[in-house]
């Protein structure tokens, strides 16, 4: 049954064209590879730091068949440091299945671009409205706060059936014959600079005289969602070996935390990793703590650094490909070419 709703389309609509962003490098195209490729960075990102890493993927990659032509591990190469590299994964194989079942484009319609890897029911229709004018609604962290405030939604957004009843409000707000763009590109500003999680700026806001949250003083109530992450903490040695400007790394596997990332191995604890060592020859020591924060467990990371003398027996060296068959040595001036984690490289800077 449709609701009485307040009409936010032609405050918001007016508000995005004097006072919303205009000048993101996403938005002076309507290039569906453009556009997807920015939702994808800016999922769980800030804009300042998509920026640079936008510019340099498009330099190396600039359209979805090259994207598609592409190693993995380039790809993840050019995404070290972003984090969340599932992204980067998910990234790949979408573009690998547009150029199979889609003929190298970018299907039109949100129904059909949500079947494809790594594209939700948001992003989809984000790269629907902006670039084929598709009149579907967009519900993402920062929308979802917007219109709980708007509306006082109280339901609990952990649940999906109140998450499925606030998507079709979403779908009755919007704009009947007025720009679509205009509109979805509104709700994701607002919600980026004046809507904000705490101290939102409501004075500044179109639509303060419509939000009932505004209206109670409850703004910091919305949105409602009672399901919290269990935070754990972890603990592993890793072990950095060198032997002159080459670093021993191993490809993580394709699944858990940095899969398919380029890493020093992994122990249990510094005294596993000594263990390991035994009496191997070269100068080693052990280095400060590094602390890494994780979406689900804060990881403490003790690095034991060995570096190996110039000749080495061929056996011990043999032992590390046996132990670690996904191994090599990398150059320090081959690091870039590799996707290290952000805590790896820079630690080996």
């Amino acid at each position: 049954m449709k609701v009485e709703l307040p009409g936010i389309a032609a405050p918001l609509i007016d508000w995005q064209k004097r006072h919303g962003r205009h000048a993101l490098p996403w938005q002076q195209t309507r290039d569906p590879y453009r556009v997807w490729l920015s939702e994808i960075m800016l999922q769980q990102t800030q804009v300042a730091t998509v920026l640079g890493y936008y510019d340099r993927f498009l330099a190396r990659f600039p359209d979805v068949a090259s994207l598609a032509a592409a190693p993995l591990d380039d790809v993840l190469a050019l995404w070290a440091g972003l984090g969340y590299y599932s992204r980067a994964r998910n990234l790949h194989r979408c573009a690998q299945a547009v150029m199979s079942d889609f003929g190298g484009a970018f299907p039109p319609s949100a129904a059909q671009l949500v079947s494809l890897p790594g594209i939700g029911r948001s992003t989809a229709a984000a790269i629907a409205a902006f670039c084929f004018g598709e009149r579907t609604a967009i519900l993402d962290g920062n929308v979802k706060r917007v219109l709980t405030r708007v509306l006082a939604f109280e339901d609990d957004l952990a649940s999906t059936t109140h998450e499925r009843r606030l998507w079709a409000i979403a779908e009755q707000l919007l704009p009947q014959d007025q720009g679509i763009e205009a509109y979805t590109q509104g709700l994701m500003d607002l919600g980026a600079t004046l809507c904000s999680m705490r101290q939102p700026l409501c004075n500044s806001c179109p639509l303060s005289d419509l939000c009932e949250a505004h209206r109670q003083d409850r703004t910091e109530q919305f949105p409602v969602k009672t399901r919290k992450v269990k935070r754990s903490r972890r603990a592993n040695a890793l072990l950095w070996l060198q032997q002159g400007d080459a670093v021993w790394l191993v490809q993580r596997p394709d699944t858990g935390v940095w899969a398919g990332l380029w890493s020093m191995p992994e122990f249990e604890d510094l005294e596993a990793a000594e263990a390991w060592l035994g009496d191997w020859p070269g100068e080693r020591q052990p280095l400060p703590v590094v602390r890494h924060v994780l979406t689900h467990f804060d990881w403490e990371l003790s690095p034991l650094r060995h570096t190996l003398p110039e000749r080495t027996g061929p056996k011990r060296l043999e032992r590390l490909q046996r132990t670690w068959p996904t191994g090599k040595w990398v150059t320090l001036a081959d690091l870039p070419a590799h996707g290290l984690p952000a805590p790896v490289a820079k630690l080996l800077r």
